[in-house]
């Protein structure tokens, strides 16, 4: 299935697309899986220059073997596994790959947070591509910055309050798209069909910016009675 773990046959798939010049989405979408898949696997087994199917195959069997979980531990490709699938369906609301990426990770993270060098190492990407997503999600709310003065360098976090802000900053979104449509109906005039419809727009666009923020406080009181507070 898309996002599970890798066959020898699927290995061998992978070097003989890299092997013809394929791109890691041609060899993804060959094989039906996320390019985050291709590209992990990949990046730890020799690189596009490098990689080769028995090698690699060998290579995932003994890294399961020497990791194989503990009681209480997580089981590595199976994890990877779930951050596949997560990214697949990040991407699938609208969030570019990376973008989708960047959140994946922080939100598979015990810490709930990461560095953008501890992202770029993660993810085997350029420094400028996770600026760029983090940038994204920072306009989005969906992550908060905060300085790390150990290290003289941004944390970039994803907190329980995270989903709430990205949430609100949609309402706002919504009641602006609102408030233009109905002050462009009234230039155009309600009369007149295009004035109608965008009077319409604005009607809907005002009723589900009410629905969302009243849903974001009534979670927000269930979330705080759960939690005690």
């Amino acid at each position: 299935m898309p996002g599970g773990r890798l066959t020898h046959q699927d290995r061998r798939q992978i070097a003989d697309g890299l092997a013809e010049g394929l791109t890691y989405t041609e060899i993804a979408a060959h094989l039906d899986r996320p390019l985050s898949t291709v590209t992990r696997e990949v990046a730890r087994n020799g690189g596009p220059e490098g990689y080769r199917a028995d090698q690699a195959h060998e290579a995932t069997r003994e890294r399961a073997r020497r990791s194989q979980p503990a009681q209480g531990e997580r089981d590595v490709e199976a994890v990877d596994a779930v951050e596949g699938q997560f990214t697949e369906i990040l991407i699938s609301t609208g969030l570019s790959r990376m973008t989708a990426r960047v959140l994946a990770s922080l939100y598979l993270t015990d810490s709930g947070s990461l560095t953008a060098a501890e992202l770029t190492r993660h993810l085997q990407v350029s420094p400028a591509s996770v600026s760029k997503a983090i940038g994204e999600l920072e306009q989005q709310e969906m992550v908060r910055r905060e300085r790390d003065p150990r290290r003289r360098r941004d944390r970039y976090i994803i907190d329980a309050d995270a989903l709430f802000r990205a949430w609100m900053a949609g309402a706002r979104q919504n009641a602006l798209l609102a408030d233009f449509a109905r002050r462009a109906a009234e230039t155009l005039g309600t009369v007149s069909p295009a004035g109608g419809r965008l009077r319409d727009v604005g009607d809907f666009f005002d009723h589900v910016g009410q629905a969302m923020l009243q849903a974001a406080e009534q979670w927000r009181e269930a979330h705080n009675a759960k939690q005690g507070l």
